[in-house]
Parts: C-alpha cells; sequence; structure tokens
C-alpha cells in the first residue's frame, strides 16, 4: 500500500489517503510515484504528492495541516509556537530550550509543557 497527501494551493495537506500497490506501480510491479499521482487525480482532482508512512521519503509522514516544502522535499508539521525553530536536518520545530531531563521516576514520573509566555517548559502538577 502507498499512502498520497492532496495539497491546497498554499502546499498544505488537505487528506491523506492509502493507495493499492496495484495502481501505484508499472505493468512489472515497478512502484512509481508519477503513476500514484496520475491516478489520485484520475478519481479525485486535485494535487497529490506521495508520503512515506515510514518517513522513508521526505523526512515525515503527512498529516493534515502539514506543510509540503518543494525546496526541502519534505512535510513539515505546523509551527506549535512562534518561538519554536525548524529543525532543518528534521524539518520538526525545536523549542528554544532543550526539554528538561529530569523525567523523575517510574514511581513519580515528571512531565512537561511548554509555556509560550515564559520561553520555558513548565512541570505538570498533577492534583
Amino acid at each position: 500500500m502507498a499512502h498520497f497527501c492532496e495539497l491546497d494551493s498554499n502546499n498544505v495537506v488537505k487528506q491523506v489517503i492509502v493507495v493499492s500497490n496495484a495502481d501505484t506501480s508499472t505493468a512489472q510491479g515497478e512502484e512509481k510515484e508519477s503513476i500514484g499521482i496520475a491516478f489520485c487525480e484520475r478519481l479525485l482532482g486535485g494535487t497529490w504528492v506521495k508520503t512515506s508512512y515510514n518517513a522513508t521519503i521526505r523526512k515525515n509522514y503527512a498529516g493534515i495541516g502539514f506543510t509540503y516544502d518543494k525546496d526541502r522535499d519534505a512535510f513539515i508539521p505546523p509551527k506549535p509556537y512562534a518561538s519554536w525553530v525548524l529543525n532543518e536536518s528534521i524539518c520538526l520545530w525545536d523549542a528554544p530550550i532543550a526539554y528538561p531531563t529530569d523525567v523523575g521516576t517510574e514511581e513519580a514520573p515528571k512531565r512537561y509543557t511548554w509555556n509560550e509566555e515564559t520561553k520555558n517548559w513548565d512541570l505538570i502538577t498533577t492534583p
């Protein structure tokens, strides 16, 4: 099975579908992205790009709301916070401060959430 995503006019992913290998391959069984794209266009119209569930192409598996960056040939998720920066090597967003290394213990784990106002990680406290 192959995965293809439909892009809007801004290269933002609108939907991701699964396509049978028979609809993406030559008569000799060689899978080709262009065949899958043509199949999707005939079936549903629109603009389509292949994505990989295992992220073997285009850095990341495409999700709704991700942007396809043609120059990087990568799917980039929506930016979670204004202060976060794109990690060019993996095309994911990094916080300006690394996630805390103190994760507690198995009996008393610690979890943190990003606070955009203070630009820091806040410990999540549970009652």
